[in-house]
């Protein structure tokens, strides 16, 4: 009988292999979640029923854990247990994870709000006590919004290739997902200040130089990220941010503000890549209930004129 810890192992160790290090990396961290829980001794699937699973995510909170963090070990999780029911090594058991939370929930506010819009995309050339690596973290971080919020790692796997004129085609390293973004004025001048000059290099810039798909690409493409965001965070330090910022704050800024301009959700989805408009209305939701609030003192704002004569 297949045990559910040599199963979960070999199916990372896979992951890896085929160069889904990332993947591989949540596949491990599931793991040694399910350890902490279980313990080291192996069990079998048909031991896991919703009472195992209840416990395992009221465990998962007790330790301080996100809903977020509770929900990507369930789904990872519940994926390993469909290969082995795919594999006919596990009895299929309908509803077996209905109790517990696989869901996402938007419970911080990632993006940022007009005033802090205007700090971030400020020129800081000319501003004192800046330094060269904070500039650039600034610039590139604009070049993210500017390439409608693209996450970080699609900019640092960016080819050569997938520019043409004035057009970068990619596809998402998370989804898959083909898209095309037409370059502004502004997004083409960034591009070409942080271009990689190197001609023997396939990439646009210069965040890797390892083979794409290897071990190696992905941990510099990790480094380069924990640099990113450290730089950014001194950036939000240097701004008076109230909120950390980071490579993410880009994306959700970007989304929240084509929504402000009564962008649809569906077009705002497509334009990002989200694999569904369910992600999306995520990403929209705080923001939604913000609108809605705004909405509703305009309505008593009207009331107050018109019936009690009252300007608000």
């Amino acid at each position: 009988m297949l045990k559910v810890l040599t199963f979960m192992k070999q199916v990372a160790n896979g992951l890896q292999v085929e160069g889904n290090f990332g993947t591989a990396h949540v596949y491990r961290s599931s793991l040694n979640a399910i350890i902490a829980y279980h313990g080291k001794s192996d069990f079998v699937f048909s031991e896991v029923t919703p009472e195992w699973l209840k416990g395992f995510e009221v465990h998962l909170r007790s330790r301080g854990c996100s809903w977020n963090t509770v929900s990507t070990y369930m789904r990872t999780f519940r994926a390993v247990y469909n290969r082995a029911v795919n594999l006919q090594e596990a009895s299929y058991v309908p509803y077996l994870f209905r109790s517990v939370y696989t869901g996402t929930r938007a419970e911080h506010k990632r993006a940022l709000n007009d005033d802090d819009m205007k700090k971030v995309f400020v020129n800081l050339s000319r501003k004192a006590g800046v330094s060269l690596s904070v500039r650039q973290a600034q610039e590139l971080f604009v070049l993210l919004f500017l390439l409608r919020g693209m996450p970080f790692v699609d900019l640092a796997y960016l080819r050569k290739s997938d520019l043409r004129d004035n057009v970068i085609t990619y596809r998402r390293r998370k989804t898959g997902r083909s898209l095309s973004v037409t370059l502004t004025p502004e997004a083409m001048i960034l591009i070409e200040k942080y271009m990689n000059r190197d001609p023997s290099s396939p990439y646009l810039f210069s965040f890797l130089k390892s083979r794409e798909g290897t071990k190696e690409a992905y941990h510099e493409y990790q480094l380069a990220l924990r640099s990113f965001n450290q730089r950014l965070m001194l950036l939000g330090e240097l701004l008076g941010l109230g909120d950390k910022l980071s490579s993410y704050t880009a994306r959700h800024t970007w989304a929240t503000t084509a929504y402000y301009c009564e962008i649809h959700p569906g077009i705002i989805s497509e334009a990002m890549g989200h694999s569904s408009i369910t992600v999306t209305e995520t990403y929209l939701k705080p923001f939604q209930d913000k609108k809605i609030d705004e909405a509703n003192k305009q309505v008593l704002d009207f009331v107050k004129r018109t019936v009690y004569g009252v300007n608000a």
